[in-house]
């Protein structure tokens, strides 16, 4: 059918624009469809989400009250994202939409909804099989733009709306629900009604929550994230804000609460007085200018006195 139009649909432009279209059709029904699906499962069915949750307590479980506002601040993002899809005119927006993050955002939105039913049947295995999908597409969406299309100051809602929603999106998988999800998998929880076995799990939870935290400080030192480290401090806080917690996770989580916000600010101070010493550095003349500063005309050396014994032996 596409062969039938009058126009040249193997030309590169052509191929952008309906790979726009076919991104401002699909994005925000994705997107629809995973709100849609997380809500039924959130607030219609018995249990929900919150109650499944509840039936199996891990080291690492989140506050689910906490994960709540998180998802909700990225579906938030999401709509300024589908807006900026839609009335776009940049060159370089448009590549960063289409080359970049369009594709994998829309199938992680679809991936998260399968998820949600995934969990609400309590397919764990299949649930954490999504969820490693979803970290997966996120993580590829991420990388892909950091190096081919980088935030500039110059576009603020590139920033806003495709960077910081991607940004913040991956983190979720990456530094709560894929880790837990395969706990529950692999049977490290413990039953609601015997707390003093919190302990279950206590080193892997540790040592999740060490790694994955490590990461994002390592980037947030280099790259000077806002929307990471915001991200990952309130991943963290909802970590240890839900009790009970052994003691190894919870000295990890809470470290890492304040390790964030303050390697950022170190950084940013660091590279601020980087720059300033390099502004107040010391000044190199131009090379006439001893000459003309004494008096002498442009293009012409002082004179020199001349070692005659070392010059004839």
């Amino acid at each position: 059918m596409m062969e039938d139009l009058p126009i040249d649909t193997s030309h590169p432009a052509v191929k952008e624009y309906l790979a726009l279209i076919r991104l401002q059709v699909l994005t925000p029904l994705s997107l629809l469809v995973n709100i849609a699906t997380l809500m039924v499962c959130a607030f219609v069915l018995d249990p929900n989400l919150r109650d499944i949750t509840k039936l199996y307590p891990s080291s690492i479980s989140p506050d689910p009250s906490m994960i709540t506002v998180f998802i909700v601040a990225i579906y938030i993002g999401q709509v300024g994202y589908c807006v900026l899809l839609v009335f776009s005119r940049k060159p370089e927006t448009k590549r960063a939409l289409i080359k970049g993050c369009g594709w994998p955002l829309m199938l992680s939105n679809w991936v998260m909804a399968f998820w949600a039913i995934a969990w609400i049947l309590q397919a764990f295995l299949l649930s954490t099989v999504l969820l490693g999908v979803l970290l997966v597409l996120l993580l590829y969406a991420n990388v892909v733009l950091l190096i081919y299309h980088a935030p500039a100051g110059k576009r603020p809602l590139d920033v806003a709306f495709i960077h910081a929603p991607l940004r913040a999106f991956l983190l979720l998988p990456m530094g709560v629900m894929f880790p837990y999800s395969l706990f529950v998998t692999l049977g490290l929880t413990w039953s609601p009604g015997e707390p003093q076995h919190y302990d279950r799990g206590q080193w892997p939870g540790m040592s999740v929550m060490l790694g994955v935290n490590l990461i994002a400080f390592l980037v947030i030192v280099l790259r000077r994230d806002i929307v990471l480290s915001a991200s990952a401090t309130w991943i963290c806080a909802s970590v240890w804000s839900l009790k009970p917690k052994p003691y190894p996770v919870f000295f990890v989580v809470v470290m890492f609460t304040v390790l964030h916000p303050a390697a950022l600010v170190a950084s940013t101070l660091w590279v601020w007085l980087r720059s300033r010493q390099r502004r107040t550095g010391p000044i190199a003349l131009p090379p006439d200018a001893e000459g003309r500063a004494n008096g002498l005309p442009e293009g012409e050396r002082p004179a020199r006195e001349v070692d005659t014994e070392a010059l004839w032996g």
